[in-house]
């Protein structure tokens, strides 16, 4: 993924730009790692400075608390996957080659992106009021988008249908880590999520009576193997 720029928020003092650039993409990384891995509530101001290469005082003018910059990583890792979509929408116009390509790149995210899927997952709810509902804004945004690209017309009312996309969107986020125990290679891996998460995805949004089609033949399915057991006692 190309170097991501840091943009100053509103109220908030920034560096030039040529310097931001360079230091968020020098490290970016490190900044990740740090609140990913030990955890936001335990890193400090003054273990951000160093990581930066700034002092305390340095970094406090440019960003006054830490959520600020988690507040940047998160706001990346949704718009990141926004445009995602938006490179799927030009490529697959087919519907059925969209959810293949939706859950593919998802895959793909996890392995270039798995710091930011764990603060996601994790350290949203450490930042104030503000900044999380300027999140909730990306989150719904996104949610609605894949639900345009899957193309659903759901037999839910419009909460449920809201609800499915959030439901798709934390499938598509959370299954990748499903498999990690297991020793896969790659295509394995890949292939098992796939048949996994595009089958609950298609039964999801299928029609009432797609829905209903399906209960009935597992129904007779049941019916008939009972029928076979007794037979054969």
């Amino acid at each position: 993924m190309p170097p991501v720029t840091w943009v100053a928020k509103r109220g908030v003092a920034s560096m030039p730009m040529p310097e931001r650039c360079s230091r968020f993409a020098e490290y970016r990384d490190k900044v990740l790692e740090l609140f990913a891995s030990k955890g936001f509530g335990q890193v400090g101001m003054r273990e951000l400075a160093t990581c930066l290469g700034l002092s305390p005082g340095s970094l406090y003018h440019h960003y006054p608390s830490k959520q600020h910059l988690l507040l940047d990583l998160i706001e990346e890792f949704y718009e990141e996957l926004l445009a995602t979509l938006g490179r799927i929408e030009k490529k697959a116009p087919a519907k059925r080659d969209r959810l293949n390509n939706l859950i593919r790149a998802h895959l793909n995210l996890h392995r270039d992106m798995p710091w930011h899927f764990r603060l996601v997952e994790r350290d949203c709810g450490c930042l104030n009021e503000d900044q999380q509902a300027r999140v909730q804004h990306l989150r719904e945004q996104y949610e609605r988008k894949l639900l345009v690209m899957l193309g659903a017309r759901s037999r839910f009312s419009e909460p449920g249908h809201l609800a499915a996309g959030h439901a798709i969107a934390a499938l598509l986020n959370s299954a990748p880590s499903w498999l990690t125990p297991h020793s896969l290679d790659e295509s394995e891996h890949d292939e098992l999520l796939e048949s996994m998460v595009s089958g609950a995805i298609e039964r999801l949004l299928a029609p009432r009576r797609a829905v209903e089609a399906i209960s009935l033949a597992t129904s007779i399915e049941k019916t008939s193997k009972k029928t076979e057991a007794v037979v054969a006692i």
